[in-house]
């Protein structure tokens, strides 16, 4: 059983920076990759980026700009997603997410989900 614990989401303005983390918990979680999803209302989840278990590989979806960048402390066992230069484009609720296999990038990679924190950049 993993769990797992978004933080620092909120309503940012267009071109600010935010950092959102995930803590992750329990006896087997550091065996686990980390990834970031995000979904936007009216809109299917998709991938944002993962990080192996030792955090040396990351992927990032097919949309995701250079702006945004996966992390991972290992001694912490929590996962960060650094945004920059936010755009409206990027509202949604963002959940955290583990998975089993070396980098998962799909959503039936992942087993465990956190409740998700929502960032919202107004227009």
């Amino acid at each position: 059983q993993v769990q797992l614990v978004e933080s620092g989401g909120g309503s940012v303005q267009a071109g600010a920076s935010l950092r959102l983390s995930c803590a992750a918990s329990g006896p087997t979680s550091s065996n686990y990759a980390l990834g970031w999803f995000r979904q936007a209302p009216g809109k299917e989840r998709e991938f944002v980026a993962a990080i192996s278990r030792a955090g040396g590989i990351t992927r990032y979806g097919d949309f995701v700009p250079g702006r945004f960048s996966i992390s991972r402390d290992i001694a912490k066992n929590t996962v960060y997603l650094q945004m920059n230069s936010v755009e409206p484009e990027d509202t949604a609720v963002y959940y955290c997410a583990a998975g089993r296999t070396l980098i998962p990038t799909t959503l039936t990679d992942y087993e465990y989900w956190g409740q998700g924190t929502q960032v919202t950049v107004p227009s």
